[in-house]
């Protein structure tokens, strides 16, 4: 029994080192879903892909994902399941739509590999969205698993179905449910993923058994690969059992460009800080909760929710947003259309100074709350403070609050705000006002 332990815990060790080695810092990139819903294509994607490369790279952005829907050779008929026709391989895994991905043909089966190929010589690393499970169109015509005596019939809980996708059908927490993620994941890692985005999964049901047999495929596969749990919100209850198993999890449901919202779903802005405060002592290299994406710039031609649109969030919303995601180390994955980058959000993306807080912080927390003003400090190497307190509020507020009431002590800092990276001199106090709904970030050193 003390032999079993001891292996048991080697094993959530070395899973612990491994996740630390493949997302050291939280992710940060692009993702298709906020801008092209189920419809990207292979132009699309590039388009995006290329302007991150030349623009975004240098500042720290490097995912390019590929969400929902590149399986769908009719993701227009998504509201009629019984319509939709799916691209399979003789093994019954989904792969790409040439009509979509023409690259995906040029090496005979049907792949994402030239696609990932080309992502890689842009100095970015590739991602995919899948629905946990196994194709319903694969059970119906009860194909092999590749590299297994198993068929998809031995595969499929029918009784386990993703309660908001058609898709699939759940998985048998067996030798051969076992057996179709490891196929999976080799056809994953044989395309050069970087990061695989599992839905259905991480609340709504928490489908502990299917995370766990995902996270045992990854491993065999022998590729690193971020594994990012969705949707949440991700009970915090969990919190050490996921931090062995995924890099990243959502924190809420999907959250798009409202600053507040009456209605259960979407998520707002505003409805991040507590879920931000609560879950910011979890994060750490390889363990980055996840706020989800940044809906900023425009959405358009065909995003995942509403109609085509320039962002709902004011700057002063959108400002707020980019600095509590970063103040909290939560993963940075922009929605917004890159081709489309207007110079004021080519200007947020690039903040040099506070993407480094997210990227660099060793811890965070929120430190102070009052009628509607919240302040958050994190620490940086060399002994570097970052502060940001944030106006939550509908009317302007003039802050005035010596530092040690966010518990930074009496002397004085030397001060830069990080959204200018202007040096405002050797202060012991802030006093400033904040707009509604905006924030002020500064760097403190002494």
């Amino acid at each position: 029994m003390r032999i079993g332990k001891l292996i048991a815990l080697s094993m959530a060790s070395l899973t612990l080192q491994l996740g630390a080695q493949v997302a050291e810092h939280p992710p940060m990139g692009w993702n298709s879903w906020d801008s092209y819903g189920l419809t990207v294509t292979e132009t699309q994607f590039r388009a995006n892909a290329e302007v991150e490369a030349r623009v975004l790279k240098p500042y720290g952005w490097t995912y390019a994902v590929i969400d929902e829907g590149w399986f769908l050779e009719n993701p227009q008929d998504r509201p009629t399941p019984d319509k939709l026709r799916y691209a399979l391989d003789a093994y019954g895994r989904y792969v790409p739509v040439t009509d979509r991905f023409p690259s995906a043909g040029s090496g005979g089966e049907r792949s994402f590999a030239a696609l990932g190929q080309w992502v890689h010589a842009q100095g970015l690393k590739f991602g995919i969205h899948i629905v946990r499970g196994i194709p319903r169109e694969s059970v119906r015509r009860n194909l092999p698993v590749e590299g297994s005596a198993f068929h998809a019939q031995d595969v499929a809980d029918t009784s386990d179905a993703c309660p908001w996708d058609p898709t699939n059908w759940g998985i048998r927490d067996d030798a051969a449910g076992q057996a179709w993620y490891d196929a999976l994941f080799r056809q994953y890692a044989s395309w050069g993923v970087d990061l695989i985005k599992v839905d259905c999964i991480g609340d709504h049901p928490y489908k502990v058994s299917e995370i766990r047999m995902i996270r045992r495929a990854i491993d065999r596969a022998g590729r690193p690969m971020v594994l990012s749990l969705s949707p949440g919100p991700m009970n915090l209850e969990h919190a050490e059992e996921v931090g062995q198993l995924a890099q990243m999890w959502r924190i809420s449901d999907d959250i798009w460009d409202y600053w507040t919202n009456d209605k259960s779903w979407p998520e707002s802005v505003k409805s991040q800080f507590a879920r931000a405060a609560a879950w910011a002592g979890y994060a750490k290299p390889g363990n980055w909760p996840d706020a989800d994406m940044l809906p900023v710039g425009e959405l358009r031609p065909n995003p995942g929710f509403g109609p085509p649109r320039r962002t709902r969030l004011t700057h002063d919303e959108q400002r707020t947003q980019l600095a509590l995601w970063s103040m909290a180390r939560s993963p940075l994955i922009l929605g917004a259309n890159l081709t489309l980058l207007d110079p004021w959000t080519k200007q947020l993306l690039r903040s040099r100074s506070v993407v480094r807080i997210d990227q660099t912080a060793t811890a965070s927390r929120q430190v102070a709350q009052e009628d509607g003003v919240i302040a958050w400090t994190a620490d940086l190497p060399g002994g570097e403070k970052a502060l940001a307190v944030f106006n939550t509020g509908d009317a302007p507020v003039r802050i005035e609050k010596a530092f040690s009431a966010y518990g930074l002590g009496d002397g004085a800092w030397q001060a830069e705000d990080a959204w200018t990276e202007k040096s405002l001199g050797r202060r012991t106090s802030v006093k400033q006002l904040v707009p509604p709904h905006g924030c002020l970030v500064w760097m403190l050193r002494r």
